[in-house]
């Protein structure tokens, strides 16, 4: 009788936890435990920030233990235009970034793209300030038929016979999307091993969907999306005569009620250190960290770095009471990095 009644209590927890995600999901955006490594979601003044180039794909699936998994996919591309160019103030930055997010049962989808434009300002030899802002726009959709509803519970489970008793105006419109940022960067002494004083720092506050955009399948223009605030800062610092360094990092975002603080560091250690003269020999780290997103979750993080190319994964242990449902099963996410630094562009330039 006990496991009948548990069976029965899990099945409720699923359904009601599945029209949770499907109700949270048209006001929160998508999120990334390794918010660093997609920086164009998390300000769009990080393009060109910190890489004369960088290329990222991103990855992540969660909640596959409860229903149907969430899976996000993201890509951006950033770049500096005019580095390298003698006795100048700044430099122009330009930056693209695409996601698609597939949610839950109903098979909720949404696919996003933007151009990102950045202009940071030299305020000595070791740091920048910058600017940036983004337009784009977003697809949503969604399958009615393939989610269960509240109306669709017969008392002892889901029956897919009952009517839903819901009505949708649309199930896929479109939308504009606008926002802006503004970022601090930091980078000071030398990260060789045999001196390893590294110190970087990156912080910024950034706003998202400032025009508000409409976003609901039920009532066009009583349901607009709500801007997001972003807030945060991270940072490099090396252990002197050593091979470790630690990467702190604090990330704040907050959309009306819902927000989230994730907080923490990782530990870096030097596998190989690449030559600074001919840049013959191609450099390594190896990283593991441990976060908080306070009151929803554990993340666990590693990377692996060589030469202008990173990996790394990271896996979300819920702590949440959603617990009971998922396991303490939260989700898997990687990416794939490729990253130069130095006045890649204008190098090339004089090359040919």
């Amino acid at each position: 009788m006990k496991k009948r009644f548990n069976t029965h209590k899990i099945k409720i927890l699923t359904l009601g936890f599945s029209l949770l995600a499907f109700s949270t999901s048209w006001s929160q955006d998508v999120h990334f435990s390794q918010m660093e490594y997609s920086p164009l979601t998390l300000n769009p003044a990080l393009a060109g920030a910190n890489s004369s180039l960088q290329a990222i794909v991103n990855y992540r699936s969660q909640w596959r233990s409860v229903a149907s998994p969430y899976k996000t996919i993201a890509a951006s591309f950033d770049a500096r235009l005019n580095e390298g160019k003698r006795n100048k103030k700044g430099y122009l930055a330009l930056g693209i970034n695409f996601f698609n997010d597939q949610s839950g049962d109903a098979r909720i989808a949404s696919n996003t793209g933007a151009v990102n434009v950045a202009y940071h300002i030299l305020l000595d030899r070791k740091s920048t300030l910058g600017a940036g802002i983004y337009g784009g726009f977003g697809q949503r959709s969604i399958d009615a038929n393939a989610g269960k509803w509240g109306n669709q519970y017969n008392g002892m489970m889901h029956d897919p016979t009952l009517s839903s008793g819901e009505f949708f105006f649309s199930d896929n419109f479109t939308y504009m999307d606008f926002g802006g940022g503004l970022v601090y960067t930091y980078k000071g002494s030398e990260n060789y091993m045999t001196k390893n004083d590294q110190r970087e720092m990156n912080a910024g506050v950034a706003v998202y969907h400032l025009n508000r955009p409409d976003y609901s399948f039920i009532n066009t223009g009583d349901d607009n999306l709500y801007m997001r605030w972003s807030i945060f800062a991270n940072g490099v610092i090396g252990i002197e005569n050593t091979r470790w360094s630690f990467l702190p990092g604090l990330y704040y975002q907050r959309q009306k009620s819902a927000q989230e603080l994730l907080v923490g560091t990782s530990a870096r250690y030097l596998i190989l250190e690449s030559s600074k003269i001919t840049g013959y020999k191609k450099g390594g780290y190896f990283s593991l960290g441990a976060f908080y997103r306070n009151k929803d979750a554990f993340v666990a993080k590693a990377m692996f770095e060589w030469s202008d190319y990173s990996v790394g994964f990271a896996y979300d242990v819920n702590l949440s009471t959603l617990t009971e449902v998922s396991n303490a099963k939260g989700g898997f996410e990687f990416f794939l990095r490729f990253n130069v630094t130095g006045n890649y562009l204008w190098t090339r330039a004089r090359m040919r």
